[in-house]
């Protein structure tokens, strides 16, 4: 095998700009067939995006002779089922986070994800250039031992930093496992096992308003087994005037202060303050997707394990129960 060849089960509003295009512009990749519940959406989708099929069953897109590698890219409460499909049909996996509804389930996709097959979480966040640098500075050293990291997101009702669609399925709990922030949620979390490591203790609390299951208020806290300490509030109930995102790490030396959904990264020490500044891809899965390739074909390592997801999944149930 030379060339990944791709099939996406649920093109909507994720694969339009973040992934999907990516997929026909990474070496080694090309994106044959997409498939979506609506047949007429899934034609739009590929005509828009000139892929050759398109399909409205999953079975037909798994069966295309040409595909082996399937980016799953519907709501979660699908991706356990579809995930076990492709895996039997001996695909590699690229899957969206959070990778399944809740813990039990992603600790059962992990039962049967053996060595010889491969699948990635859709973690793309640590491969971003902004969060790179934190590790890069992390890595150096140059605030010292790490202390503790606060994560704040405070959105309104009306936030701009959650994909809209039509269904609004994220605040269905049946279909997204949570609300807001089963779907941004993942991706903090991520990156704090990512720059922190193993862990030795998690706590959390959650608070519903307006009686459907959804967390609207999550408050979490972590204990690193390297000493690190971590705390994150997420509203989605906030003010207008209270919008907030912000990660902040506490070094015995200094900060260093990034947004989830911004270009800068600032360090602040004893001697010196620096803005380092980046530019997002336009397609934001690319870099991971790019890594995901030569994954498939051998090249390298899993940029991010379903090892990494199920932890992931195990912090935010334990956020919200």
């Amino acid at each position: 095998m030379d060339i990944i060849k791709w099939g996406i089960i649920g093109c909507g509003d994720v694969a339009e700009v973040k992934s999907g295009p990516a997929f026909q512009k990474i070496i080694n990749s090309e994106l044959i067939a997409v498939m979506r519940r609506n047949g007429e959406k899934a034609k739009d989708f590929a005509k828009r995006h000139n892929v050759p099929f398109f399909y409205n069953t999953v079975d037909d897109i798994i069966n295309h002779p040409e595909i082996n590698a399937i980016y799953i890219a519907t709501p979660p409460s699908t991706h356990l089922e579809i995930a076990k499909k492709c895996l039997a049909a001996n695909k590699f996996v690229y899957l969206e986070k959070p990778m399944t509804i809740d813990a039990n389930e992603a600790k059962e996709l992990e039962k049967i994800v053996t060595n010889n097959k491969k699948i990635v979480i859709a973690h793309y966040r640590r491969n971003l250039p902004a969060f790179q640098k934190v590790k890069e500075l992390l890595n150096s050293n140059c605030i010292g031992k790490v202390f503790f990291a606060d994560i704040t997101i405070l959105q309104s009702t009306t936030n701009n930093v959650i994909a809209k669609t039509d269904e609004n399925w994220r605040l269905k709990p049946e279909t997204s496992g949570g609300g807001y922030f089963h779907d941004i949620g993942p991706h903090q979390i991520d990156l704090m096992l990512h720059y922190f490591g193993k862990i030795e203790k998690v706590e959390g609390f959650s608070t519903t308003t307006h009686n459907n299951k959804v967390a609207d208020i999550v408050n979490g806290i972590i204990a690193f087994e390297n000493g690190v300490q971590f705390r994150g509030i997420w509203n989605f109930m906030a003010a207008e005037s209270d919008v907030k995102d912000e990660c902040k790490i506490y070094g015995e030396k200094g900060t260093i202060t990034f947004s989830f959904y911004g270009e800068k990264v600032y360090l602040k020490t004893l001697d010196k303050q620096e803005v380092f500044s980046f530019k997002n891809p336009k397609h934001v899965q690319q870099p991971l997707i790019a890594q995901t390739v030569d994954y498939f074909l051998g090249k390298t390592t899993n940029p991010c394990s379903v090892e990494d997801g199920v932890k992931v999944m195990e912090i935010l149930d334990t956020f919200t129960t």
